[in-house]
């Protein structure tokens, strides 16, 4: 009798564990992932340009689409290319404009949007840069309005790019970790634009990489009439150096980055 009750007991502890282990899993824990666009203090509080002019922003607008953050098993490689190995991806849907100047000399990187999202580690974040649709920037994908002042002269500017290009970048590389989302929590991805690869930095010397490599402004105030410049890429195009052109174009693919993270950049199409 008792070898009966020892194998009776037994077979209610294996129908037990079946029934455990054939138990449906949880839902994946959920967090909020917002989307961030940062111009860095360069565009908030106005910096000096590789050839002297002090340059302040009133709007910078840049149109952003198909905003999509990674959880990539290996991490991306901008320098490899190709595409993130995501097991988790978190689409923000566009086309969104947002203006990079917006707020004070110390505001935080403008929200883009947010998306209810699996917790885990964001480390990749692609975007394409795409002419917007209405607004202010309608017709461009980036649109810089600003002021110049060198000396005793005053260049008002308003300078409309319209090349479309895609950016598909790693994880964020700064003094803070980004895109560690947690269950119940928020956690922020930033696409981040560099616009001292356009005009350079007065503040670094003249022979660093990142003034030998940008345009700086005199290129821009030569074109002024009464200190106003308003131009688009097809006039920029006619009006500066071919030298001076193509290096605008080869600028423009190193303006996007996820903190000081590097990207990898296709032209979407050709510039209209």
């Amino acid at each position: 009798m008792k070898l009966l009750q020892w194998v009776l007991l037994g077979m209610g502890a294996v129908l037990t564990l079946g029934l455990v282990g054939c138990a449906a899993p949880p839902s994946a824990a959920q967090g909020t992932l917002e989307f961030r666009a940062n111009g860095e203090d360069f565009v908030r509080q106005g910096f000096t340009s590789k050839d002297g002019w002090s340059i302040t922003f009133n709007h910078l607008y840049v149109t952003l689409d198909e905003l999509t953050a990674y959880q990539s098993d290996p991490p991306f490689d901008p320098e490899e290319g190709g595409t993130p190995a995501a097991t988790v991806s978190v689409v923000l849907d566009g086309p969104i404009t947002v203006d990079l100047a917006e707020g004070g000399p110390d505001a935080e990187p403008v929200l883009i949007g947010a998306q209810s999202a699996p917790a885990g580690h964001y480390n990749a974040l692609s975007w394409s840069m795409v002419p917007a649709t209405e607004g202010p920037a309608e017709g461009y994908m980036l649109v810089i309005d600003g002021t110049a002042t060198r000396a005793d002269e005053t260049v008002a500017f308003v300078l409309r790019l319209n090349e479309a290009l895609t950016f598909t970048c790693g994880d964020f590389v700064g003094d803070t970790r980004k895109g560690l989302l947690a269950a119940d929590d928020t956690a922020d991805i930033e696409a981040t634009f560099h616009f001292d690869h356009l005009f350079g930095d007065g503040a670094a010397p003249a022979d660093d990489d990142i003034n030998t490599g940008a345009l700086g402004f005199d290129p821009l105030a030569a074109l002024a009439t009464d200190g106003t410049l308003q131009i688009d890429q097809t006039e920029l195009e006619q009006q500066i150096s071919a030298d001076a052109y193509a290096l605008l174009r080869s600028i423009l693919p190193g303006l996007g980055h996820t903190g000081e993270g590097h990207c990898a950049t296709e032209a979407q199409a050709a510039t209209q």
